[in-house]
């Protein structure tokens, strides 16, 4: 398949995530898997998008340093073909540059305006004559500077330089703009580690043991992993390390009732199920029922039937269920700011507004879910985000207000080589640049 093809089908995808607010890693694999691409120009397109949203600012910053027309009165189409063509040019070396200007200017012509092409070519071709100076703005405004450097919007740089001090910061985003790993987790209730392994061999794909799950395996070499055989058999999940930490704190045991109040989309909830050996009791809830119903097809796929979803708002409570669950898992709605690496437009679609409301909603789930728990049962909660105010204050302050729980030391529920040094006080915090994991916050409270 021609390379024009590929470089085409990135920008159809950009400008659908971009214009139509289409989510990254759902447009790449649905408009992936309807193409006729060859596997390679596949894995082309894909580092098209994710790159050119993974460095959306500083792409943007650059056009402004060569564009005389601002960028909000910009054609959309003509900017988006602009970023991708930009990050093919400042990021990918084996493309030839000339390549890349005359494909664009192809898409300029077939997508835009009379004249854009124009633009385009003579934009682009700047650009190629000064990428090795182009650099970045003036250290005197740090935030800025950052901001355009890593690719993150300037707000969210401003909290971590608060939360964590600039070294740490910047380590932070250098984490976020590296492609993460694919984790599959392994389903011991369909097959064995040896059997699934032999199974990925001989459809050629590559893999390496996860860093700190016995279930995780590393993979590489498929573009379309929901067509394997061996996935709709129920043999693995996918899932990265960090939620499957979730259900080894947790630490579930056969016959326990559990509760997640937040499931969708069940990856959790399928996990514990496999670590309880399939006995016991799982009541999955979310407030749509489109989500409830992709919990019940994995849950048949992976062979699991002590899940029982029910439509059911986490900010009520259900009177029917106090003081019942051994463990009730709180997998809190937040701004996912642990995923900028893995879902790659969530960096320039979140607005610092986002943040102000979500800690109301979060500590009011945990207050009602903790009304669930039996005397000395575990009430885990959990969110995918680097945000404090989202993480540990909510902890501390629903322990401040209800004396009958407490954090629970975690040390012996968590791999050896994880570093972790707030696990005996009962929370772990992760981080791409540290664990190479989603960026993640797990708080383990049990009931006095």
């Amino acid at each position: 398949m021609d390379k024009n093809w590929a470089r085409e089908e990135a920008y159809l995808i950009l400008n659908n995530i971009i214009t139509k607010d289409a989510y990254s890693n759902i447009e790449i694999r649905k408009r992936l898997n309807n193409s006729n691409l060859e596997k390679l120009d596949k894995a082309l397109v894909t580092e098209i998008v994710n790159g050119t949203l993974r460095n959306l600012i500083y792409i943007d910053w650059i056009i402004k340093k060569f564009s005389n027309i601002k960028l909000e009165k910009m054609d959309s189409s003509i900017k988006n073909i602009l970023r991708c063509g930009i990050y093919q040019i400042m990021f990918l070396d084996k493309i030839p540059d000339s390549a890349v200007c005359n494909e664009s200017v192809e898409l300029a012509k077939k997508y835009s305006s009379f004249g854009s092409s124009k633009f385009v070519n003579g934009l682009l071709r700047s650009v190629v004559r000064s990428k090795e100076k182009i650099g970045y703005p003036d250290k005197s405004d740090l935030s800025q500077f950052l901001s355009v450097r890593y690719s993150h919007p300037k707000w969210l740089v401003e909290i971590w330089l608060r939360d964590y001090g600039v070294e740490f910061a910047e380590e932070l985003m250098i984490g976020n703009n590296q492609v993460p790993p694919f984790i599959i987790r392994l389903n011991r209730l369909k097959t064995t580690k040896e059997e699934l392994l032999q199974h990925l061999k001989a459809s050629g794909i590559t893999y390496r043991e996860g860093l700190y799950n016995e279930e995780a395996i590393n993979i590489r070499g498929t573009s379309s992993i929901e067509n394997l055989e061996i996935f709709k058999k129920g043999y693995f999940s996918v899932q990265d390390e960090s939620s499957m930490l979730v259900g080894k704190i947790m630490n579930p045991k056969p016959g326990w009732r559990i509760i997640d109040v937040c499931s969708a989309p069940g990856g959790k909830a399928a996990h514990m199920a496999e670590l309880m050996n399939n006995e016991g009791f799982i009541v999955c809830r979310d407030i749509h029922e489109h989500k409830l119903e992709l919990i019940n097809k994995n849950s048949n796929r992976l062979g699991i039937n002590i899940i029982e979803t029910q439509l059911f708002d986490a900010k009520d409570i259900d009177e029917s269920y106090l003081c019942k669950a051994d463990g009730v898992l709180v997998d809190a709605p937040c701004s996912g700011l642990g995923l900028l690496r893995r879902k790659t437009d969530i960096r320039w679609k979140k607005k610092p507004a986002d943040l102000h409301e979500l800690p109301k909603l979060q500590y009011r789930i945990l207050e009602n879910a903790s009304k669930y728990l039996k005397k000395g049962g575990v009430l885990l909660y959990s969110t995918c985000t680097l945000n404090k105010k989202e993480n540990m204050d909510i902890v501390r302050n629903f322990l401040a207000s209800n004396s009958d729980f407490y954090l629970d030391n975690i040390k012996s529920l968590i791999p050896q080589n994880l570093y972790a040094p707030n696990a005996e006080e009962g929370f772990l915090e992760l981080y791409p640049n540290v664990h190479n994991t989603d960026g993640f916050f797990i708080a383990r409270i049990k009931k006095r």
